[in-house]
């Protein structure tokens, strides 16, 4: 009998997994967008001299071009360490902690952006619809691929718990940056939100990074409960003593 239990628990569990991993990324409704969102990023050219700075044994040079400010939704990401990103360890860039995809202004005075697919590559941010309608509505001037450069550990913490659907804050510097561990490297920046195709990533280093709103936790801790679940499950499978009928 408790076998028989824990096989029905087992289904039920996976079932709300799937549907959590479903439903983890769908972006809030317009209504709950903050007034800041709206705001187009700013940016203000600057003179400065470079920065050096070093993760592990490789030295980095930022020359920091514009400062910058950007309020947005967090609509996809990529971290560059995970474990499938061969160009960030071929380049030796660990400066480049994560990219995060995110819109503002026009594309959040509608819901046409929660019926986008987003999806993130190693150094791009893919969007498309199926609709003509809600192509037509997508502003593609207010969405950008940020490429976020931190060599704080408590910074580059923070932006690599940013998830899809959240609202963020980024003040810092569009800039330039690169090394010459193993062989010449270098990364520039776009400087205008109107660009397409390669080059047109923002390159930002980071001075602050807030989390002003989560999207929906309630999906995040139902995905964490049912991997909890599972394991539990498992456990009490092999635990449990088979009861046998003569």
């Amino acid at each position: 009998m408790a076998h028989r239990i824990i096989r029905y628990l087992f289904l039920a569990t996976l079932l709300l997994l799937a549907v959590a991993i479903w439903r983890k990324d769908v972006l809030p409704e317009s209504k709950f967008i903050q007034e800041k969102l709206l705001l187009e990023p700013a940016q203000q050219a600057i003179q400065s001299t470079p920065i050096t700075t070093s993760i592990g044994e490789i030295e980095y040079k930022i020359q920091p071009l514009y400062e910058y400010k950007l309020y947005g939704l967090v609509v996809s990401r990529h971290d560059s360490d995970t474990w499938w990103d061969y160009i960030h360890k071929a380049a030796n860039d660990k400066l480049n902690v994560a990219d995060l995809c995110v819109i503002w202004g026009d594309n959040l005075h509608n819901e046409s952006y929660r019926n986008i697919a987003f999806s993130s590559g190693q150094f791009t941010c893919n969007f498309a619809s199926s609709s003509w309608e809600v192509w037509e509505a997508f502003d593609k001037n207010a969405v950008s691929n940020n490429h976020l450069l931190t060599d704080k550990p408590a910074l580059a913490k923070k932006i690599r718990n940013a998830r899809i659907g959240d609202q963020i804050h980024v003040r810092g510097y569009l800039a330039e940056y690169s090394h010459n561990q193993g062989f010449p490297f270098k990364r520039g920046t776009s400087t205008t939100r109107t660009d397409t195709g390669n080059g047109a990533c923002e390159t930002i280093y980071v001075e602050s990074f807030e989390i002003l709103q989560r999207g929906d936790t309630l999906w995040h801790t139902l995905l964490r409960l049912a991997i909890f679940m599972l394991f539990a499950e498992v456990v009490a499978w092999f635990v449990i003593p088979m009861r046998v009928d003569n």
